[in-house]
């Protein structure tokens, strides 16, 4: 059970709580894969062979164990490798990167974000909590948001407890009066629950809970049930 009185920040996961992210990252490798065409066919042909592709990004995850939490690092370097392994320039990877980069920022919103975004950032300060590399001024929903804490600035990612006291510390406020929102129920929930939060695991499909007796405050199928939450109590 919620303690709304509580509250006084929101931190809030990105990607699949906000949108879906799978359909933009294909879009966004679909539209790297037509930049490799143009610009390096070498690498566009090896590109095109998933088990190749998947042999290459694996081969960076490794030697770059220490990075993983820096998608957009492992990301260009992953095409660089690509490049190189087709004999194109590796110099290709800054310009390539950048165009997967800015599709990547075309995301389609749930029905639910921007009305809880709106309700949420009258009320709190809404510091945007994300292992991935959205930018939620390049999406067009930064005006919602407090502060960013990614992966990347921190040098942790979640479920690591650092990042989630990064963000209460951001937006001023102890983690135990913070409540995360997120869809992971590992790296959203347990991450913040082990940093004392309060938490609001954002169940879309249902799925059933299997990280032990430790459980989110509340689970709700989407983000209009966690508002209806806030309405008896006013911030």
């Amino acid at each position: 059970m919620l303690d709304l009185a509580r509250i006084r920040a929101i931190t809030l996961d990105l990607d699949d709580t906000l949108w879906p992210v799978w359909p933009t990252i294909h879009r966004a490798e679909a539209v790297l894969q037509s930049w490799l065409e143009a610009h390096a066919p070498a690498a566009a042909v090896l590109s095109a062979q998933p088990e190749i592709k998947k042999a290459i990004r694996a081969d960076i995850n490794a030697r770059h164990a220490d990075r993983a939490h820096d998608l957009s690092f492992l990301r260009r370097e992953a095409i660089r490798a690509l490049l190189q392994a087709a004999g194109e320039p590796g110099e290709l990877a800054e310009p390539a990167f950048e165009v997967f980069f800015a599709e990547r920022q075309r995301v389609d919103l749930f029905d639910d974000a921007l009305p809880a975004l709106a309700f949420w950032s009258a009320r709190l300060p809404v510091v945007a909590l994300s292992n991935g590399n959205a930018d939620v001024h390049r999406v067009g929903i930064g005006q919602h948001f407090h502060a960013c804490v990614s992966a990347r600035e921190t040098g942790v990612a979640k479920p690591d407890v650092r990042i989630f006291e990064a963000a209460a510390r951001v937006a001023g406020v102890a983690p135990q009066e913070v409540l995360h929102v997120g869809d992971d129920a590992h790296l959203d929930c347990v991450g913040a629950l082990a940093a004392g939060m309060q938490v609001a695991w954002v169940n879309r499909e249902g799925h059933a809970w299997s990280h032990g007796d430790s459980r989110p405050h509340l689970e709700v199928r989407d983000l209009h049930a966690l508002c209806r939450q806030w309405h008896d109590y006013p911030h």
